[in-house]
């Protein structure tokens, strides 16, 4: 990630009063100069948040193959965080094994609206990014309820390298997101391929990244995801030799104005270059305690709780020992793979607020060469930011950052990545930022703290309190505490 010394810059290229909605397409604008129309009165008005696109796509209707089961067994045999579960020799079981180990259901909280648990968060728990397998003549869809790769497009493929690829479905979030779909699945993206390649490394297993270029649509199709214009281009994952089998697809352009402008950020991207080796996605230096299991570490991931059926999340103050900023900062030290994310990551700046931290003042501060600097001792940060949250507490919802113990904030100037990476590093900084948001949340779970990767923060006094750039903008935020409420789980795992 760049040097946080302190740099001018000229004013902000965002009108202050831009809503949430919209914010993000107008950076995306000032960065390349591809507009796109984010007035009220240019688009129509948004369905009701319960008219969603499916769960699972449309197309799932074949075959299903089961998953192997015994992942939480073989998992809990493995001492977290250099530990490795027993690989099976056949391939097709160790993927199955990885693909549990990284998306797989972990519990369910009566008293939580959202259900159910998995290692990894997701808006509204709407989980819009789908993953897809391609083995040969196979196309498969990763369906956790029946526990089984399902059928999914086309059946008569000609035989080509096993994959997995992720892509996400902006229709899966509610329309009242609007453009701001764009980014969340952006970052969803990030997280999901942080959590496949932390199932691959758990059992054995490697690959090569392969981020989207101009032909990459022509997955969607050979996958069966339709309207095409609903979901994003495709990150995959090559585990086998072989080159891409793509047939390229025309141009798309969708009838409604927002999906349209969101086709416009992501067909974009054209990266190319050969397919980049996946890397590590869990941290050298790792102190080994052996006091936890991976299963454990990933039943314990949380974005905090509330208690009787309330939204939002909630915690208590309290001293937190270093250990627990040393943790989060060495997961935050591992880039993604490939040159493209590595160059978007470098480009991230984290600006983080610490409260009753041991050894660190209240108060703002930079991450600068893998190491916390304090920016400014400020008491009352935490307090200040929560004025800022887009959601506040209420008799029926926690929105609870004064008690919270780090929020951390990536941050990026869009016209350096635009410069360095073309029109297509504004989407790569939300993968490698979901990424990073991503080890927080793991991190969090290994010290026992909630993370609650958030958009939700007013950018304008947000940006003023850390010391930003005016051409600066927030990518993600993760707020870190200790829960206040606990209560029952009933186990998912298989």
């Amino acid at each position: 990630m760049t040097d946080t010394s302190d740099r001018g810059g000229p004013g902000s290229p965002i009108p202050d009063d831009a809503d949430v909605m919209s914010r993000d397409m107008r950076w995306f604008t000032y960065a390349t100069g591809l507009g796109v129309r984010v007035e009220a009165e240019a688009v129509p008005e948004p369905r009701p948040d319960t008219e969603v696109a499916p769960a699972l796509p449309e197309a799932a209707l074949g075959d299903r193959t089961p998953l192997p089961r015994g992942t939480a067994e073989l998992l809990e045999r493995a001492p977290y965080p250099h530990g490795r579960a027993d690989a099976p020799r056949a391939r097709a079981d160790a993927l199955g094994h990885a693909l549990v180990a990284g998306f797989g259901l972990q519990r369910r909280e009566p008293e939580n609206p959202f259900n159910d648990h998995r290692p990894y968060p997701s808006v509204r728990a709407k989980f819009p990014v789908q993953v897809l397998v391609r083995d040969g003549r196979h196309r498969r869809v990763l369906d956790l309820y029946r526990h089984a790769l399902t059928g999914v497009g086309r059946q008569d493929g000609a035989a080509g390298p096993l994959e997995v690829a992720l892509a996400g479905r902006y229709t899966r979030l509610p329309d009242s997101y609007r453009w701001f779909r764009s980014s969340l699945v952006g970052l969803e993206l990030g997280i999901n391929l942080r959590q496949l390649c932390l199932g691959l490394d758990m059992f054995g297993l490697s690959g090569k990244l392969r981020l989207p270029d101009r032909d990459a649509a022509g997955l969607l199709t050979d996958f069966g995801l339709t309207p095409e214009s609903e979901w994003s281009l495709p990150l995959t994952v090559a585990l086998e030799d072989g080159g891409p089998s793509v047939t390229a697809a025309p141009a798309e352009r969708a009838a409604d104005p927002v999906l349209d402008g969101i086709l416009t950020v992501n067909r974009t991207q054209d990266f190319t270059g050969s397919a980049a080796p996946l890397g590590p996605s869990v941290p050298a230096g790792l102190p080994r305690d052996g006091a936890l299991s991976w299963a454990e570490v990933l039943w314990r991931r949380s974005a905090g709780r509330m208690p009787r059926g309330m939204y939002g999340m909630t915690g208590r103050r309290r001293p937190v020992p270093e250990r627990a900023l040393r943790e989060a900062v060495s997961w935050l030290s591992v880039p993604p793979p490939g040159p493209h994310l590595a160059a978007a990551w470098e480009e991230l700046r984290l600006t983080a607020v610490f409260q009753g931290i041991e050894g660190h003042a209240d108060g703002v501060w930079h991450l600068r060469d893998g190491r916390p600097t304090l920016h400014q001792a400020r008491p009352g940060a935490a307090a200040e930011l929560e004025t800022h949250y887009g959601y506040p507490v209420t008799p029926y919802a926690g929105g609870d950052i004064r008690h919270a113990s780090a929020v951390w904030f990536l941050s990026a100037h869009p016209r350096r990545l635009v410069d360095r990476l073309g029109p297509g590093g504004f989407t790569a900084a939300q993968y490698a930022a979901g990424w990073a948001a991503q080890g927080i949340s793991l991190a969090a779970a290994a010290t026992g703290l909630y993370a609650r990767p958030a958009r939700a923060f007013q950018e304008v006094p947000t940006r003023q309190l850390l010391g930003l750039d005016p051409d600066e903008m927030i990518v993600c935020a993760a707020i870190t505490g200790t829960p206040r409420f606990e209560g029952l789980l009933c186990d998912l795992r298989l």
